[in-house]
């Protein structure tokens, strides 16, 4: 039951995020960079474990892993502004963000 919590919390905010940015984009923008899925996951963890020390070492994680996302992020858009196929624009982005992760793990942890 509480899997099936999990998934209905994740499709809510999707669902979301897609209905708002069809009528207010900036509103759209807004939801997706809250935090609110990182704090529904804290919160499932947390009811799950009550374990402080797990959910602050996945914060400290999460927040060294958010920070390449970024730059990722202009490009996706400028790709897109380029008139560029979505579907590439969006590989690229992501293949890109994999590998500086995969960078970051292998030399800075």
């Amino acid at each position: 039951m509480f899997y099936l919590t999990k998934i209905i919390i994740a499709v809510i905010i999707i669902v979301a995020a897609s209905e708002l940015s069809k009528r207010n984009v900036t509103w759209a923008a807004i939801l997706l960079a809250m935090p609110i899925v990182l704090f529904a996951s804290f919160t499932i963890i947390w009811e799950e474990t009550h374990n402080p020390e797990l959910i602050a070492k996945l914060t400290q994680e999460t927040l060294f892993f958010i920070i390449p996302v970024i730059p990722f992020l202009f490009l996706f858009s400028w790709m897109l502004k380029s008139n560029m196929n979505y579907y590439l624009s969006l590989s690229i982005s992501c293949i890109g963000i994999a590998v500086v992760i995969f960078l970051i793990q292998k030399f800075f942890t």
